[in-house]
């Protein structure tokens, strides 16, 4: 991921948490003041959705994800690598799984106009937003297979 992509990728989702905070707290005040804010929740669902989506993307293009070096300390170099490339086409093969059970809902459901119940958010976009991540963060993890990090 390129160093501007990867800047406005972490803009965006930052943005999205944010958001999702601010639409919690709004909604906490007004509880407290005897009213309440329609639709808080899915709101909070769709900036969730869209930060995690991203930073699952971000997450994979510069190896910040979790990683136990149990095993991978006591290896070579080359071993690491090796076992780098296993587990980046085991992740691969993951979302893989996520994203074929996404698209595959995602397909079934496409006819059905399905909106969320209080604002009417589309979720067939927030479903292929989240297969597009899961196909981004498939080709980085294929590109890191064949050329691995030095």
């Amino acid at each position: 991921m390129t160093g501007r992509i990867r800047r406005v990728a972490i803009w965006t989702g930052g943005l999205a948490l944010l958001a999702a905070a601010l639409i919690d707290t709004g909604a906490v005040l007004a509880r407290n003041f005897a009213t309440s804010i329609h639709g808080s929740i899915e709101l909070i669902q769709l900036a969730v959705l869209i930060a995690g989506a991203i930073a699952l993307a971000v997450a994979v293009a510069s190896h910040t994800y979790a990683q136990v070096h149990l095993v991978t300390d006591r290896l070579s170099e080359s071993g690491k690598r090796w076992l780098d490339r296993v587990a980046a086409v085991a992740v691969a093969l993951f979302f893989l799984c996520l994203l074929a059970g996404s698209a595959w809902i995602a397909s079934d459901l496409w006819g059905g106009h399905e909106l969320s119940e209080v604002m009417g958010v589309p979720w067939r976009w927030m479903r292929l937003f989240a297969i597009l991540c899961f196909a981004v963060a498939i080709a980085i993890l294929l590109h890191q297979i064949w050329k691995p990090r030095r």
